[in-house]
């Protein structure tokens, strides 16, 4: 089995999620590939010398420690890196990684604006020997899996509507104390489209559908925040959006509505994304709320009924897992990771909704959250294409 050097920038929540998944690959059955953790790098202050410490205690195969992030990148021994920092460090970083030869997985949204994601893409036309990939791990839940091959198979006929969406509460309570998400200049004028966006869009951009005009509704619900100072200091974020997108299937030419959601402030939501597509001959939906089920209708003329089916373990990237059991979020990060690794070892995905966020479909997301903002901005609708 190949084994694959990985450095870590950004050792903070998703960073030890990538490290718990690598020290689980065991649980794989067929992965093709081992990720080995060789370097990390982070600003190891006082607060992180104690995540350091975690990182080297679970991952003796860590030779590198470091705060600046070039150093890591100039390793010789470092194939590949995975780098999670917040949205307006993206283009230095991503850039620096692919310019000197990583391969690389990035954060959403890959750049803080159009301008960055730009000059992340034209890094990676410099470079087309790295595998540059952008997170999203919910289409690996199974049931989005099936859908996936709903839509390869042309299940649903001509598409009728669209609906998707990433919910969560986080940002409910306004007490909260302000972080950078809040906070323009690190998180960028997208907001909430920009932290959540992306996985919202990664199924139906795979399937080939492209949004041609938006009307956006746009919502700073929380206005002000705690600066964990004693003070209050104004967020200047967008909490909620709300996309109703004109979109193109171009297998079939016509247009259908697609509607995208995207909330911090999201009453009675945990951490909850959705995805539903209906259509002539077929509809289907689901929701991690209920990650069990799979819900479908199949119409061929009579009364219309919704099947459920209760979806198991039945991962894309097969486990030690038995199928009767129950598929979670760190079950998705380990199957995106699988997803990869599987791609940087062959040259191609599995399977076409089995693969990571390409570079081109980040851009797609920039050109339509542009739009968005143009169309909150001048109340009306605006072309995305």
């Amino acid at each position: 089995m190949r084994s694959i050097r990985l450095g870590i920038i950004g050792c903070g929540l998703m960073g030890r999620e990538l490290a718990s998944a690598v020290s689980r690959w065991h649980h794989l059955t067929e992965p093709g590939a081992k990720p080995e953790i060789v370097a990390i790098c982070d600003r190891f202050d006082q607060q992180e010398n104690d995540l350091a410490r975690w990182y080297k205690e679970n991952f003796p195969s860590i030779t590198q420690v470091v705060s600046d992030y070039r150093e890591l990148v100039a390793n010789p021994i470092v194939e590949a890196v995975y780098i999670a920092v917040p949205h307006h460090l993206h283009k230095e970083f991503y850039c620096a990684a692919i310019d000197a030869g990583k391969h690389l997985m990035g954060e959403k949204p890959f750049g803080i604006d159009k301008a960055a994601n730009d000059a992340i893409l034209e890094s990676c036309r410099r470079h087309p020997e790295s595998l540059v990939r952008c997170s999203s791990e919910f289409p690996f839940f199974p049931a989005v899996q099936r859908m996936g091959e709903m839509v390869e198979g042309g299940a649903f006929g001509t598409i009728i509507e669209v609906n998707s969406g990433f919910l969560h509460s986080s940002d409910l309570d306004p007490d909260k104390p302000l972080n950078w998400k809040r906070m323009i200049e690190f998180n960028g004028e997208y907001g909430c489209m920009g932290d959540l966006g992306m996985h919202v869009c990664h199924v139906p951009f795979r399937a080939g559908w492209r949004p041609k005009e938006v009307s956006a509704v746009l919502s700073k619900i929380v206005t002000e925040r705690p600066d964990g100072k004693g003070g209050r200091v104004p967020c200047r974020t967008w909490d909620n959006a709300t996309l109703l997108c004109r979109t193109l299937d171009p297998t079939t030419g016509s247009t259908f509505p697609w509607t995208i959601k995207t909330q911090r402030v999201a009453p009675g939501e945990k951490n909850t994304w959705y995805l539903e597509i209906l259509g002539t001959k077929a509809c289907a939906r689901f929701s991690t709320k209920n990650p069990k089920l799979l819900q479908v209708l199949d119409y061929r003329g009579g009364e219309q009924e919704w099947r459920h089916v209760d979806m198991g373990y039945q991962s894309t990237f097969r486990s030690i897992t038995g199928q009767i059991f129950e598929f979670g979020f760190t079950d998705s990060i380990l199957q995106m990771w699988a997803a990869y690794f599987y791609e940087l070892v062959h040259g191609h995905p599995l399977k076409r909704f089995a693969g990571c966020v390409t570079p081109e479909e980040t851009a797609l997301s920039h050109v339509l959250f542009t739009a968005a903002l143009a169309s909150e901005k001048h109340g009306r609708t605006i072309c995305s294409d």
